[in-house]
């Protein structure tokens, strides 16, 4: 199994199946302190360096909710102009002098492969947060989670699931990521929806199908899908050479009540990184599946905390001592009930 103590988790080609099952147990062993009916203390003392050189919210703020969970500190960086890289600093750099500060790092930037790059240069493990179009392994691993729970509720694993992809395939790293780790399953089956120049990239597609589980690529939602999971992405404007060129595909498959009883199941799992674009142009999931009992989205963020819970405590070496250093919440909450 991977050795998580002092790793840098980079890339979700780290994880076999084995080291996926770990950090989900390790996760469910978290759910008391996300649900604040226990309270640790385990990294009393340890510092994070929360470093986001490009916009984030859910991650950002999940990523230090977790390690002050865990009884650490957090320290923030936000935003490239705020930043010594705005100054010509290189990552190596930045990465030599911000590694003395804390004991471990976790780090967006906008450039592919910058994460790595910026690991090279670190005396702490450092986590990736998103590098550019590349990666995003903590989000792979809260929603194939995620994916994990949902199923248990009907009987069902994520071996031989179906699991349909709607939206920006090309340029949404969550899905080229989540894609990746559904390697290390068996018998799956993918429906993959977008416009053809937006379609999920072919070496992805080759490594499902190597895999052996069967990938299905279509530009419409159209009849009957019987997902188990139907993943729906928004398109990333960000990654577009011109806000012109992203409003082309804006607003082209959109969920909302009506469109989910005419195509789906009456048990399919609603999911969707986050965040959701609600502008009238785009809408890609509509508030009227707010109330849907098998709407996902919120308890899918939620998982984020547990899982980089469980990624924290690994690769510190203290998932064992959690609960030797935990005691009761004494204000009042009822998270608990979560």
């Amino acid at each position: 199994m991977m050795k998580f103590t002092g790793a840098n988790i980079l890339s979700v080609a780290q994880f076999d199946r084995d080291a996926i099952e770990h950090v989900f147990r390790i996760a469910d062993l978290m759910e008391p302190y996300a649900h604040r009916r226990k309270r640790t203390r385990v990294l009393d003392g340890a510092i994070l360096g929360n470093l986001f050189f490009e916009p984030s919210t859910r991650t950002r703020v999940s990523f230090g909710t977790a390690f002050n969970l865990l009884g650490g500190e957090v320290r923030e960086t936000t935003g490239m102009e705020s930043s010594a890289l705005a100054k010509g600093e290189s990552l190596y750099d930045t990465a030599r002098v911000l590694s003395s500060y804390s004991d471990i790092i976790t780090m967006r930037h906008p450039k592919a492969g910058s994460v790595s790059e910026f690991a090279e240069g670190s005396r702490v493990p450092v986590i990736n947060g998103g590098d550019g179009a590349n990666e995003h392994p903590t989000q792979a691993l809260l929603d194939l989670y995620t994916i994990e729970k949902e199923l248990q509720h009907h009987g069902r694993t994520i071996d031989g699931m179906h699991l349909c992809m709607i939206g920006d395939l090309k340029y949404g790293r969550t899905v080229h990521s989540l894609s990746k780790l559904l390697c290390a399953f068996k018998n799956v089956r993918l429906t993959f929806i977008s416009p053809p120049e937006l379609a999920m990239p072919d070496e992805i597609v080759a490594l499902l199908e190597n895999a052996g589980h069967q990938v299905r690529r279509v530009d419409n939602l159209s009849g009957s899908v019987d997902a188990d999971i139907v993943y729906q992405t928004r398109i990333q404007q960000e990654r577009f050479a011109s806000q012109e060129e992203a409003a082309q595909y804006r607003g082209r498959f959109r969920l909302n009540s009506e469109i989910y009883t005419r195509h789906y199941k009456p048990n399919t799992v609603i999911m969707h990184p986050l965040p959701r674009d609600s502008r009238a142009e785009a809408n890609e999931l509509d508030n009227d599946l707010n109330q849907h009992p098998n709407l996902a989205i919120f308890r899918q963020a939620d998982n984020g905390v547990l899982i980089r819970m469980a990624l924290f405590a690994l690769t510190l070496g203290v998932e064992h001592l959690v609960s030797r250093y935990d005691t009761d919440v004494i204000w009042y909450s009822d998270k608990a009930n979560i």
